[in-house]
């Protein structure tokens, strides 16, 4: 008589075998297609999870409920495919690290939408299925959301100046559907419950629930790191190895990860290019030596041998000139976001002398306005009364003579740098300055053709300026 506990264990061994087989077969039918995927697909080991009733993965394993898989495979081989190539998508763009403060429940669907729309966007027939029409209107809403503010500062702009807008390399069509910038998109639909579900049954393919992990851990920051190094490494791969047909074929995916793999700026880590070496009344503990101090202690009692320095040099900032081009196209929000940010990082007890001097000017054609901040109560009652003014042609040259006659006064003796946030339309000083210059662009809202080749560039996402964050709250908390 057989056992009844054996036979079912050799039917789920069974079970487990065929789902292993068919997790095999769509990674090899993905790597035929698409031979940039190999080290990524081959990332990824199987493991069966009893009674999980869907599929998901940590970014190493991919944890399955073999009935699942069964019955999806029915459906199919092409849905196995795209959902283990949705999966794998999901670990190259790192989405289960990159959640942050956003809302759980709609960054999944974010991260849902933007990897189906590279699927979609995928030529290639071991991934295709006819998109249903919510499909196909949730792509067109969602670009409609992401070009609606850019075609805003158009029209600021020729009403302002006259000038054409969005200059020639903002003009680059519907922006890639990223999950950072659907999730902004959803967040200002304000979707109902009932739409929010009819999505999420959409677009759902895995879960989420193994992306629940400490982002910060030592075993997360390495998984991330790897992701990145192979996304970087695909990206150099598909540009310099594929033909024009493949380019043709996985052009959704190549516009993702440009997107993805674009240099992204520590705004902080630029700040501080403009600090200065100078003394500030604190102690040292790198100079001292608690040895000698304990030694003189206990040998003649009050005395002892060596005391830690007061002083101590290090690099902050002292002299400092933020720019405003009140002509911009970008929105007074934008500008408004710019100087919170940099009020933030000025704001770090590490990055500022006790006594400082930053000029905030607002300049169009002239210079509009001069705010000296002093201290950091300054700074926060500038930004909670600011307002814009000028709204003349953009001309950089006034700026930068005025602060050059605040040099002569010897009004920012320690002056190392300038900043100046701008779409980059305008007239450029043809000598550079004494101290360092750069200029802050916001993609898809600037023209850098005539920037001139002494001045640094610096372009920053709208998401990383507009987006709710840790760092809102701080703000908040700090103004109550």
């Amino acid at each position: 008589m057989i056992d009844p506990v054996r036979e079912r264990q050799l039917q789920e061994l069974d079970t487990v075998g065929i789902c292993t087989r068919i997790l095999y077969q769509a990674r090899s039918e993905l790597y035929v297609n698409m031979h940039f995927l190999d080290v990524s697909l081959s990332s990824l080991g199987f493991e069966a999870a009893w009674g999980r009733n869907g599929i998901s993965t940590d970014g190493a394993v991919i944890f399955y409920d073999p009935e699942f898989l069964l019955n999806l495979y029915k459906k199919g081989r092409v849905c196995v495919n795209r959902a283990y190539l949705h999966m794998v998508f999901h670990c190259l763009f790192c989405h289960m690290y990159t959640r942050k403060g956003r809302k759980k429940e709609l960054w999944d669907l974010a991260c849902d939408i933007a990897m189906e729309a590279v699927i979609d966007g995928l030529y290639q027939k071991c991934v295709h299925v006819p998109q249903s029409p919510l499909r196909r209107e949730t792509y067109l809403r969602l670009k409609r959301q992401m070009e609606e503010p850019e075609e805003k500062n158009k029209i600021q702009t020729e009403r302002l100046d006259g000038r054409d807008g969005i200059p020639k390399q903002g003009r680059t069509g519907s922006k890639v559907l990223t999950a950072e910038r659907i999730y902004r998109a959803l967040s200002r639909m304000e979707l109902s419950e009932r739409r929010l579900g009819q999505l999420q049954a959409e677009f759902k393919v895995d879960d989420h629930d193994l992306w629940e992990q400490d982002e910060n851990s030592r075993q997360a920051i390495t998984r991330q790191n790897q992701w990145n190094d192979k996304r970087e490494k695909m990206q150099t791969q598909m540009e310099t190895m594929g033909s024009q047909d493949e380019s043709q074929e996985n052009e959704s995916l190549q516009d993702m990860l440009q997107a993805e793999n674009r240099e992204r700026y520590d705004y902080r880590q630029f700040l501080r290019r403009f600090s200065v070496l100078k003394e500030e009344i604190e102690v040292d503990p790198d100079s001292f030596d608690p040895v000698f101090y304990s030694y003189g202690m206990s040998l003649y009692g009050n005395m002892p041998l060596i005391e830690p320095l007061e002083t101590k040099e290090v690099f902050r900032i002292e002299d400092f000139v933020i720019v405003i081009d009140t002509s911009m196209s970008c929105s007074g929000e934008l500008v408004q976001r710019f100087l919170e940010e940099t009020y933030d990082v000025l704001s770090e007890s590490d990055t500022y002398f006790r006594k400082i001097r930053i000029h905030i000017l607002q300049c169009d054609d002239k210079v509009q306005s001069d705010v000296l901040i002093e201290c950091a109560e300054d700074l926060k009652a500038y930004m909670e009364h600011f307002q814009i003014t000028g709204f003349g042609g953009t001309d950089f040259r006034p700026a930068f003579e005025y602060v050059n006659e605040l040099r002569a006064k010897r009004e920012v003796d320690g002056l190392r740098g300038l900043i100046y946030f701008t779409d980059g339309k305008g007239i450029y000083p043809v000598q550079a300055p004494v101290y360092d210059a750069a200029f802050v662009f916001i993609e898809h809202l600037y023209s850098d053709e005539s920037v001139p080749a002494w001045a640094m560039k610096v372009v920053l996402e709208e998401e990383q300026l507009m987006e709710i964050s840790g760092g809102d709250s701080k703000r908040k908390k700090d103004r109550e």
